[in-house]
């Protein structure tokens, strides 16, 4: 399982990588693999304000349909269009192709996790 040490994490398993006052999120390699093969993704709207730590988007997959959590609070600048026909690259490159939001951070974000907190996080 792939653990990028650029990233922060949330406790439901989704990624950020934060950059000036954005954050691109999506699933983390160990949320896609428990999830199985995705299907189909439901995106945010793009200018939706979003709240950390609530669900912003849904993902299903053969197994499951779960939310996908805000990891920041903010204003949604720009959702990956390409999942509405490839929802698979969450499964394929979910660090990389596979993101689902960019996200300009105002205010609270959760408590994200760094690489080592979040490796110990999946260990417990």
């Amino acid at each position: 399982m792939s653990i990028p040490q650029n990233l922060r994490y949330t406790k439901e398993h989704e990624w950020a990588r934060i950059e000036d006052s954005v954050a691109t999120s999506g699933l983390s390699d160990h949320a896609q693999e428990a999830l199985g093969d995705v299907v189909f993704v439901e995106l945010p709207e793009v200018g939706a304000q979003v709240k950390a730590g609530a669900p912003f988007a849904v993902v299903e997959s053969v197994k499951a349909v779960s939310d996908i959590y805000a990891p920041v609070s903010g204003e949604v600048l720009a959702v990956n269009e390409a999942l509405e026909e490839h929802p698979e690259l969450v499964n394929s490159d979910c660090y990389g192709q596979g993101w689902i939001a960019r996200i300009r951070i105002e205010g609270d974000t959760v408590e994200l996790l760094d690489p080592v907190a979040y490796a110990t996080f999946l260990e417990e």
